[in-house]
């Protein structure tokens, strides 16, 4: 039995959640951080000294914290050869676009822009800065465009963990009030997406919890 700690609106535990489903493990999940609190106790920092959510616990192995580490490590344990293969190679080509997701993506996107956005209060919103901020993300995105358009999937034609680290952000992008670009195979591909029981229960999560007026 996994045990997760982390609030079902941090995008990080929403794409550790999705992974939990698409593998069909089972799992408790306790509710940390923001409004719930609990991540500064003695009890979780000794889990997890940066006070982060998700962590993630393995039956009686040790607490494992930083997100794409416990998706590897699930990926690695529990996941079938096409989400994350033995081959070395094969593995690097999914774990480059993962790599790529979080750093060109998600670093991208969640400060500069979705923070700015929703977990902003209007008054002191910086529209400059969104939209140099959504330059930035643009470009980034047109690698994903370009990929996308000779692929099903961000890794190639199955879905793996790269999808889930790429994936899970697309939500947001979406769904919030901005200026977004046009990427016909990026929304295609979100579409599929969508189609999922395990995106939609853990992904499209209702932020409001998180907006600041």
């Amino acid at each position: 039995m996994l045990k997760i700690w982390g609030r079902k609106t941090s995008s990080n535990v929403q794409a550790l959640m999705w992974c939990v489903e698409e593998l069909n493990l089972p799992y408790e999940r306790y509710d940390i951080g923001h409004k719930f609190g609990g991540n500064n106790t003695p009890e979780f920092l000794a889990m997890n000294p940066n006070g982060t959510v998700p962590v993630l616990r393995d039956g009686d192995g040790d607490a494992i914290w930083e997100t794409g580490a416990i998706l590897r490590y699930l990926a690695s344990r529990y996941g079938s050869e096409e989400f994350w293969p033995q081959d070395l190679q094969k593995r690097a080509n999914i774990d480059k676009w993962a790599e790529w997701a979080k750093i060109n993506v998600a670093a991208c996107f969640t400060g500069p822009v979705f923070w700015r956005v929703v977990r902003t209060a209007s008054k002191d919103r910086d529209p400059q800065a969104i939209a140099d901020a959504l330059s930035v993300l643009h470009k980034n995105l047109q690698i994903a465009e370009a990929q996308l358009s000779n692929n099903r999937f961000l890794a190639g034609n199955g879905f793996t963990l790269a999808d889930i680290q790429f994936g899970h952000l697309l939500y947001r992008y979406y769904d919030i009030a901005i200026e977004r670009a046009n990427f016909p195979a990026i929304e295609n591909y979100y579409e599929q997406l969508k189609q999922g029981s395990a995106f939609k229960e853990h992904v499209m999560v209702s932020y409001e919890d998180l907006r600041v007026e």
